[in-house]
Order: structure tokens, then C-alpha cells, then sequence
């Protein structure tokens, strides 16, 4: 018997809990799964330790399916990971490290995606889990069967033995094999020992740990994984991770996209070629890529392009439009507007970043517009000795006074001290939460603000809020929330001044507030207007009648009539923005228009030169054609003359 065939016998063995488990679960394989949004922080620790722990619990609780990277650091020996054990599927990359909890629970994990790699090369990455006196011990990570993009990086880990045995070719895809770095726990793990029925492999003692094999295993023919040697048992192409059956319906993760049950190469697409009319034709049943998965409409809070997916951003060539309701990637007629789009912490040039801080401020200047998330953290107010970064000057977040909307999260870990509000960002109108912390559209957390000032804000399209550990903070819990949000959100307030402080101290709404609260004092931080608004500022009226300047008044919103109308004391002096909505001229009529002087010299029909002067009511009067120069009055005797 040849050696292969040895091999695969003897693996063989060693799959028979896995496949009673695939099959258990299986019958979840197709169902909605709970998703839930990763992290971009790598080893930073989010708050104190307690505070770090209580935020992953709430990103991964009962999450299967995570969008973006898992990154799980900074445990410590008393903490409980039963949250993680729900975890099936990572889009981006896996990161353990810094821990020195004994367990890690991913027991269930199956598939990472690796479409966001860690230093642009690892899918999975394991290091440094241990501390003077605890160390990880048990990484039961017996589900995983495929990792399709990406390589494993693992090193330092004292104590984390079994992972020495782990065959990843049957895991890691053939094209990174080359990005496998191991570095053996030879002197700490001598008596590393598997269940006899795992053949050597295993994430752990006893026979629920063995590895699950699904291509190492397979017969020569199968185009990619199998549930078994059999040539009757290999999964279809379009499956990832394994299969409980032969079809494209019976995969345990879909390689590109799931429609439906089935998995596929490509969604449906949104148009067909009609072979009878030769031309394009609506394709009712056309799908849009949203992720791996085919849904008939993009979510509210993402944008669509023509080829037919949900998108995050639009490319530098196109600019996001609203076509009844749907935001739409339109193709720019020539240059695009002038809204200066810049990336965001994490994305594009920032790509490596982890927090906005001195060295990468200046590159946000002149920006309405941030494609990707914005995070300042601790690291922007105490600077980096190890990357020579300076501490970052307050002065510079004024940068962000020109800001008007955030595709993805709004971060605030730190603030200076002499700062009382968020002022910095007060025409920013919208933060979309395409991607979240967890699933945080806006997080603040600063012991010294005292408002938040955020009175532009008029839309968080997705995720929730935090606000915590804002022991100065008023105002924040006046607001009505819920007239920002879009879907169904949620906002978590906690440890901010007592109502009765804030009160003695004068720190209450402006009496010309609704009462859906207000951003901080004064009638510009209202969040709408009792009665009318001038502005970014309620007033009690507008100037209709009397004050300056005079206004005409829109749905409660006060404007300026235009400069040549007659202001006129207990009369209205404009219905209108325009010349032509003056109810009397400042200077001259000229048809309905009031115009500060009577036009001369402009081209008429035939390009002819037509002249005008004022008559005794200030009304501008054509003069007489054969006039060259213009008029004084009417008739010929009227005209300047040529001399």
C-alpha cells in the first residue's frame, strides 16, 4: 500500500467526530447568522482592563459571522471567554495575543477569509500569550478547516503546546504556504500528547481536539475539500471549509458568495442580455454583492454602483448621490465636486494606522469628507517613544472644522483637557456607520468634556452610541436620540453629571430648545427650535417686520431678503430670496427686478446694444433705439450725444 494511501487512511480515522459535528452543524449552515462588526486596534487595550474585556464581551456575545478582523488581546487569567465559543466565521484576520488567560474558547470557528491581512501577509496570528506567572494554555480551535487567504504567524506562546502538532496545508491555501512562520515551544512542551484517535494532530487533549481534516484527506480528483477519501465524497468548488454532501447546497461556507442556499461563483446579475432584441434588458432576478453573501437591495446605509454591489465607498471618479432614497456611485461629468474626500484611520494611506495622532493629522486638512472610520485614541494625547511620535497639539483638531460626514465610526478615547466641547466637529452632519467599533457608530470617552457641541449633527445611519466615563459631561442625556437614527439603535450613557449638578451650575438647555434637547448651552446647541431658527442659531421670530437684516420666513427658518429691497418697519419687506420678491426696491425697478442701478450697455436681440435710465419712480425705461451712447430721459432728445 503506497504512503498517500497510508496517510489518508490513517487521517481518516481521525475525522469521525468531525463529521458527526459537521453534520449537527450543518443544519445551521444556511440560516441568517448573527453578524457582528470586528476590530482594528491589534494589541492596544481599550479603557482599563475590566473595561477592554467588557467591550469585547459586547462586540462578540452570540456573534457567528465577524465582519472584519477578530482580534482577541490583553485577557487576563480571570476571564471567561464562553463569548467567543459562538464565533464561526472571520472575514478578516484572526489576532491572539498579549493574553494570559489559560483558554481561548473558538472552539466552533471554521473559515477565515483573510480579506484583511495582519502586516499585509498573515490570516492568523498567535504571539506573545503569556505573562510572568500565567500563560495561554488551551487554544481549542478544532473547527477550523480553511483559511482561504493568508498566513499563520505563530510565536512566543509558552505554554501553547498542541499547536506544535497542527498539519496547516490542509488548512492554509497552497499559494501562502510560504507565510507560515511557527516558532516551537520545543523546551516548555515535552509532553505535548494527542488522543490516540488523532494520528498526531491535535489543538489539545482528547478526541474532541483532534484536527478535522478536509483535504489532505481527499481523493486525487476533488476539485477542493471533501468530507471523506472516498472519490464519492468530495465537496463542490464553491465550498469552503467542508461539506455535508456533493452540491453546491450542501457546503459548510460558500468560497465566494452564498444565494439563498447555494453557493456561488458571482449574484445573478442585475441586467441579461435579451437575444432577441440585442440589447440589456432588467434582470428581475438580479442580486447585488453585499460581502459573500446576494441580497435584492443594498442596506440603507451603503452605497451601490452599477456593476452591482453594496459599497463602502465610491471610487475617486464617482461621488455618492441620494436617487429616491438610494445612495448611488454616479461617474463624476469631468472633475468631481469640491468635497475633498481624504481616508480614514485604518483605510488607504492610513491603512497601517491605528489612531489619529501628530504625524498624520495634517493629511486630514481641508477634509468635508472621511472614507472609513476616525479613532483618537490615548496614544494622540500622550504620543509614541517607540515610533517618535509627539504628543499632538489641541490646536491642530480644528483641522476638522470643515468636516461634514464619516462613512464609518467616530472614536473619542481622548480629548484635551482645556477643551469643554467637541466644537471641533460641529458641522459634522452625518456618521454613516458602514463599519463600527463592535457595533458603535459613535464611542466617547473623556473625562473632561463638559458638552458635546456636535449641533450639525443631523444622521447616525447605523450602529449604536457610547458615551461613558464622562464625569463633567451635561447635556448628552437631554438629547432625543432617536431622531438620528436610521435602523434599530440603540444608545448606552453612562457615569455622566447628575441632571441636579448640571442645573446648579446653569448647565441646562436654552429656553428657545425644544424639548428633544440640545448639544450644550446656549441657542446654537438646540437640537431643534421652539420657534425659529437663524442659521445654526433658535430665535424667538425672524425679522419679518422689525430688526435687522430683514427676513422672509420658510417652515420656521429665518432668510435674509436681498440687499436691494427697501427694509420697511412694521411692513414685510420680502416674500422671497430673490430681487424679484422685494415688496419695494432700495434703489430701481427694472421689470419685476430691483437692481442698484438701471442696466447700460448689454446685448439685446440681434445684439443689438439696449441702454435704460430711471424715470421719476425709479423704474428703469428702455431709451429710444437710435441711442448709442445711453440716455438721461426718454426719446431721442434723451440720448447721450457722440461726441
Amino acid at each position: 500500500m503506497g504512503r498517500k494511501s497510508i496517510m489518508r487512511r490513517d487521517i481518516f480515522h481521525g475525522i469521525s467526530v468531525f463529521l458527526l459535528v459537521l453534520i449537527g452543524h450543518f443544519c445551521f449552515a444556511h440560516e441568517e447568522k448573527k453578524a457582528c462588526y470586528g476590530t482594528n486596534n491589534r494589541f492596544n487595550q481599550l479603557g482599563s482592563v475590566d473595561e477592554h474585556y467588557s467591550l469585547l464581551q459586547r462586540l462578540f456575545n452570540n456573534c457567528e459571522v465577524v465582519h472584519g478582523n477578530l482580534e482577541i488581546a490583553n485577557l487576563q487569567p480571570n476571564h471567561n471567554t464562553d463569548f467567543l465559543k459562538s464565533i464561526r466565521e472571520v472575514d478578516g484576520y484572526v489576532l491572539i495575543g498579549i493574553n494570559s488567560a489559560k483558554t481561548i474558547l473558538l472552539e466552533n470557528l471554521e473559515i477565515i477569509r483573510g480579506n484583511t491581512l495582519y502586516k499585509n501577509k498573515y490570516a492568523l496570528v498567535i504571539v506573545s500569550n503569556n505573562d510572568q506567572y500565567n500563560s495561554l494554555e488551551e487554544l481549542p480551535l478544532s473547527h477550523l478547516t480553511e483559511i482561504l487567504k493568508g498566513g499563520v504567524l505563530i510565536g512566543r506562546n509558552k505554554k501553547l503546546c498542541n499547536i506544535n502538532t497542527i498539519q496547516w496545508k490542509d488548512i492554509v491555501n497552497s499559494n501562502y504556504l510560504n507565510s507560515i512562520t511557527l516558532e516551537t515551544n520545543s523546551s516548555e512542551c515535552t509532553d505535548t500528547v494527542c488522543d490516540a484517535s488523532c494520528n498526531g494532530s491535535c489543538w489539545g487533549p482528547g478526541p474532541e481536539n483532534c484536527q478535522s481534516f478536509t483535504k489532505l484527506i481527499c481523493a486525487p480528483h476533488c476539485p477542493g475539500r471533501c468530507r471523506g477519501p472516498s472519490p464519492s465524497e468530495c465537496c463542490h468548488s464553491e465550498c469552503a471549509s467542508g461539506c455535508a454532501g456533493p452540491t453546491e447546497r450542501d457546503c459548510l461556507h460558500c468560497r465566494n458568495f452564498r444565494d439563498g442556499d447555494v453557493c456561488k461563483d458571482s449574484c445573478p446579475p442585475l441586467q441579461k442580455y435579451n437575444t432577441f432584441t440585442f440589447q440589456l434588458e432588467h434582470n428581475p432576478a438580479g442580486k447585488y454583492s453585499f460581502g459573500t453573501t446576494c441580497v435584492k437591495k443594498c442596506p440603507y446605509n451603503y452605497a451601490v454602483i452599477d456593476s452591482g454591489s453594496c459599497v463602502r465607498a465610491c471610487a475617486p471618479d464617482s461621488e455618492e448621490v441620494d436617487e429616491n432614497g438610494v445612495r448611488k456611485c454616479r461617474k463624476c461629468d469631468g472633475p468631481c465636486r469640491k468635497d475633498k474626500v481624504c481616508d480614514g484611520i485604518g483605510t488607504g494611506m492610513l491603512r497601517n494606522v491605528l489612531s489619529l495622532n501628530a504625524s498624520n493629522i495634517d493629511m486630514f486638512k481641508n477634509c468635508t469628507k472621511i472614507n472609513g472610520d476616525l479613532r483618537i485614541l490615548i496614544v494622540a494625547g500622550d504620543g509614541d517613544a517607540y515610533t517618535k511620535t509627539a504628543v499632538l497639539d489641541p490646536e491642530k483638531l480644528l483641522i476638522f472644522e470643515t468636516l461634514r460626514e464619516i462613512t464609518g465610526y467616530l472614536m473619542i478615547q481622548w480629548w484635551p483637557q482645556n477643551y469643554s466641547s467637541l466644537k471641533a466637529f460641529e458641522n459634522l452632519e452625518i456618521i454613516r456607520g458602514r463599519t463600527k467599533e463592535g457595533d458603535y457608530s459613535l464611542v466617547i470617552n473623556s473625562d473632561y468634556l463638559k458638552s458635546l457641541g456636535l449641533r450639525s449633527l443631523k444622521e447616525l445611519s447605523d450602529g449604536n452610541v457610547y458615551i461613558k466615563g464622562n464625569n463633567s459631561l451635561c447635556f448628552a442625556d437631554t438629547l432625543n436620540w432617536k431622531n438620528l437614527f436610521r435602523e434599530n439603535q440603540e444608545v448606552k450613557i453612562k457615569n455622566l453629571k447628575s441632571p441636579e449638578e448640571c442645573a446648579a451650575e446653569g448647565n441646562v438647555c436654552d429656553e428657545l430648545c425644544t424639548n428633544e434637547g440640545c448639544w450644550g448651552p446656549g441657542p446654537s446647541q438646540c437640537f431643534t427650535c421652539k420657534f425659529s431658527s437663524r442659521g445654526k442659531e433658535c430665535v424667538k421670530t425672524c425679522n419679518i417686520l422689525t430688526g435687522e437684516p430683514s427676513e422672509y420666513d420658510i417652515d420656521g427658518k429665518c432668510y435674509s431678503c436681498h440687499p436691494e429691497c427697501l427694509p420697511r418697519n412694521d411692513n414685510i419687506t420680502c416674500t422671497g430670496p430673490g430681487p424679484d420678491d422685494c415688496m419695494r426696491c432700495l434703489n430701481y425697478k427694472d421689470g419685476p427686478y430691483c437692481v442698484q442701478k438701471c442696466p447700460a450697455g448689454y446685448k439685446g436681440d440681434n445684439d443689438r446694444m439696449i441702454w435704460k435710465y430711471p424715470d421719476e419712480d425709479n423704474k428703469c425705461q428702455l431709451c429710444h433705439p437710435e441711442c448709442k451712447l445711453g440716455c438721461t430721459g426718454p426719446g431721442i432728445e434723451g440720448c447721450i450725444p457722440c461726441d
